[in-house]
C-alpha cells in the first residue's frame, strides 16, 4: 500500500512540474558583468587609487537581492575573467597550490555560471581546466556548448545549466568565442575546436526546450555584439538575438561595447568591460492556465562606484588580495628612461624598442614585428616593480620564430602600415587614420583610430622608410639589414612575432600572402610568455637603458618621410588623440 501511494505521488509530482509554473505574475531579474579581465579587487595595489571591481559589483548585487528577493534574481558572466590583471596572473601561474581565487570569488558572489572568454582559453590547459574543476564543485559552471572536443564530439564544458528563479524554471546555455583559432596557438586549446555560435544554437535551444521545458531561455555568450548581419565570426551576439527563436535572453560580450536592446520576444545585454558597469534586466511574464499569456522585458546598465566596495567582501579575501599586492610590488629592476606606448605611433620610441630587443634576443630571429599593446600606456624611471610588466606587456602571449620571404616581410609591413596611416597630399591632411566619434563608453565625442593599434606592427633587425605620400602597396623602402648586410626579397628570415599574431590575429599574416593555417609550416621556434621573457632580461641585466635596446645595429631605423611633411601632422594628429 505504501508503495502504491508512493508510486501515485510521484506521478501527481512529475504531470505537476510538466505543467509549469502556477498562473499569475513573475518577475525574474537578470545580473550580468562580463570582461572583468582580473579586476576583482578595488586596489591598484601599488598606491591609494581605487576603482571599479568585483568588490564593488558584490555591493550593487545585494542591494538588488534585497530589493527583488534572492530568490528572483539571477547572476551571469559573459567571460574573459582569467587574464588581465595581477591577482589573475598570480592565482594562474605563482600559487598554483592554493584553490584558484576565481572560482571562490563567483561563488562568494552567488553567481549561477560564466561563460568561458576567448582569453580564459588563453590561459592554458592546466589553468582553465584546473579552474572549471573548482567552479563545478563550487556549484558555478563554466560553459561553453560549442568547444567540442575532438575525440568523442560532445562539449569540453558544460553546455547548459538548469536553475530556479523567481518560480520560474530558467535554462542557462553557454558558448565560447568561435574565432578561438584566430588568436591562439592550437597548444593552447588542443583536443578541442570551437563551432560559429549562430550555426549550432538554434537545435541546441530547440533540444534543450525539449528535454528541459524551461519557462525562460537565457544564452550566454562570449562573443561581440557585432552588426546582427553574419559578418562578424567573433561578434555573433546580435546575430543570435536576431535570428534565434525561443530564447528570451541574449548576454553578450568581448568587444567591451556596453549595449543593451530590447524587442517584444528578447532582450539583449553587454556590460562593457572591467566591472564598470553591472548589465540589468528585467523579465514581466504573466501565466494563464498553464501557459504564457504575455511578456515583456526593460534593460539597462548600472555605473559601478570603486568606493562602493563592499567591505565584508574585502575582509574575507583580505588574505589572498595580500599575496597578490606583495607580488605586484616586488622590484625586478631599474628603468633608466620614461616609456610610453603611445609614442610608438609616431615613429621609433623606447617602449618598442624594448620589445623589438628582446625579440630579436630568442634565436634564431633576425626580425621582430611587434605593437603597441596598452593604447596610452605610461611607465616613468626608476624602480621598477613586477605591476610595471603588466603595463609594459599585458598578454600573455607567447613568441614564436616565424620563416619569412623578404617580399613577404614587405607586403606585411604595407598591410601593417595601410591600417595604421593615410595617404598624404596636402599639409592640411591626417597621417594617422583617425576619425572624431562617440566614444563607446561615454558616448562623448573624442578622435581615435579606426582600426585598432595593437595591430600597428613595426618591424627591427632590418632598415626602411614609410612614405607617407605613397599609396598603399608602395609606402615601404627596405634598404638593408640592421647590422648593414643586404636585404634581400628572395631570401628567407627567421622573424620573431607573437603567438597571437602567428595564428592570424589581426589578418596581417593573411593579407601578406601567409596561411596561418598552415603556419606549423613556418615555426621554427618557440618561446614561452613574452612578459616572463622581459622578466629573464631584468634578472640578467638588470635595468632597462634606451641606449642597450636602441642600438641601430641591432634593431635598425625606421621612419616615415618626408619628415618636412610627416612630421607636424603627425604632432597635429596625436594632440588630437591625447590632449
Amino acid at each position: 500500500m505504501k508503495t502504491r501511494f508512493l508510486a501515485a505521488a510521484l506521478v501527481l509530482l512529475s504531470v505537476s512540474c510538466a505543467r509549469g509554473p502556477k498562473d499569475g505574475n513573475y518577475t525574474l531579474t537578470i545580473l550580468s558583468t562580463n570582461d572583468v579581465h582580473g579586476v576583482w579587487f578595488d586596489s591598484t595595489y601599488v598606491d591609494s587609487r581605487t576603482r571599479p571591481a568585483l568588490t564593488a559589483v558584490k555591493y550593487y548585487v545585494d542591494s538588488i537581492r534585497v530589493a527583488e528577493g534572492a530568490d528572483n534574481v539571477l547572476l551571469l558572466d559573459a567571460g574573459d575573467c582569467l587574464q588581465g590583471d595581477n591577482a589573475a596572473y598570480y592565482y594562474n601561474y605563482v600559487d598554483t597550490l592554493t584553490p584558484h581565487l576565481f572560482p571562490r570569488l563567483m561563488a562568494y558572489m552567488g553567481y549561477d555560471a560564466v561563460a568561458v572568454g576567448n582569453h580564459d582559453i588563453e590561459t592554458g590547459h592546466p589553468v582553465y581546466d584546473r579552474v572549471a574543476a573548482e567552479m563545478k564543485r563550487l556549484g558555478v559552471d563554466f560553459l561553453a556548448a560549442n568547444a567540442i572536443r575532438n575525440s568523442d564530439g560532445k562539449p569540453y564544458f558544460t553546455p547548459y545549466k538548469v536553475v530556479k528563479r523567481a518560480g520560474l524554471k530558467v535554462a542557462i546555455l553557454g558558448y565560447t568565442n568561435a574565432n578561438m583559432k584566430a588568436w591562439l596557438t592550437e597548444g593552447l586549446w588542443s583536443g578541442m575546436h570551437f563551432d560559429p555560435i549562430v550555426m549550432h544554437i538554434q537545435e541546441d535551444v530547440d533540444r534543450i526546450k525539449a528535454q528541459e521545458k524551461p519557462d525562460v531561455m537565457v544564452v550566454v555568450m562570449h562573443s561581440g555584439t557585432g552588426h546582427g548581419d553574419g559578418s562578424m565570426l567573433e561578434s555573433e551576439g546580435l546575430d543570435a538575438f536576431r535570428l534565434v527563436k525561443g530564447v528570451d535572453w541574449v548576454l553578450a560580450s568581448h568587444d567591451h561595447r556596453p549595449y543593451t536592446e530590447v524587442t517584444d520576444s528578447c532582450a539583449f545585454l553587454n556590460a562593457g568591460s572591467h566591472g564598470r558597469n553591472l548589465a540589468q534586466g528585467k523579465m514581466y511574464i504573466k501565466v494563464e492556465g498553464g501557459k504564457v499569456v504575455f511578456k515583456s522585458f526593460e534593460t539597462g546598465l548600472i555605473p559601478v562606484r570603486a568606493h562602493n566596495a563592499d567591505p565584508a567582501m574585502q575582509a574575507h579575501f583580505q588574505k589572498d588580495y595580500e599575496a597578490v599586492k606583495a607580488f605586484t610590488l616586488k622590484e625586478v629592476g631599474v628603468l633608466n628612461t620614461e616609456l610610453w606606448t603611445r609614442d610608438a605611433y609616431k615613429g621609433m620610441s623606447d617602449y618598442l624598442n624594448l620589445i623589438h630587443t628582446l625579440g630579436l634576443g630568442c634565436q634564431p630571429a633576425q626580425v621582430s614585428f611587434a605593437a603597441p599593446l596598452t593604447f596610452n600606456g605610461h611607465v616613468a624611471p626608476g624602480i621598477l616593480r613586477y605591476n610595471d610588466l603588466f603595463t609594459i606587456y599585458p598578454y600573455e602571449n607567447q613568441l614564436f620564430v616565424v620563416k619569412m620571404s623578404g617580399e613577404e616581410i614587405r607586403r606585411y609591413l604595407e598591410c601593417s602600415y595601410d591600417k595604421w596611416i593615410n595617404t598624404v597630399l596636402t599639409r592640411e591632411d591626417h597621417v594617422l587614420k583617425i576619425v572624431c566619434r562617440a566614444d563607446a563608453r561615454t558616448q562623448q565625442p573624442r578622435w581615435s583610430f579606426i582600426n585598432r593599434s595593437y595591430n600597428f606592427d613595426s618591424a627591427a633587425g632590418i632598415n626602411y622608410t614609410v612614405d607617407v605620400t605613397k599609396p598603399f602597396g608602395k609606402r615601404i623602402s627596405i634598404s638593408g639589414m640592421a647590422d648593414g648586410s643586404a636585404f634581400n626579397p628572395a631570401g628567407e628570415y627567421n622573424v620573431a612575432m607573437t603567438s597571437y599574431r602567428a595564428s592570424g590575429g589581426g589578418g596581417l599574416l593573411k593579407e601578406a600572402g601567409v596561411d596561418p593555417d598552415r603556419i606549423e609550416e613556418r615555426i621554427v621556434e618557440r618561446y614561452p610568455e613574452i612578459r616572463n621573457i622581459l622578466y629573464d632580461y631584468l634578472m640578467e641585466n638588470g635595468s632597462i637603458d634606451p641606449e642597450v635596446v636602441g642600438r641601430p645595429a641591432v634593431i635598425g631605423r625606421w621612419s616615415f618621410i618626408p619628415e618636412k611633411l610627416a612630421n607636424p601632422a603627425l604632432e597635429r594628429d596625436m594632440a588630437l588623440l591625447f590632449r
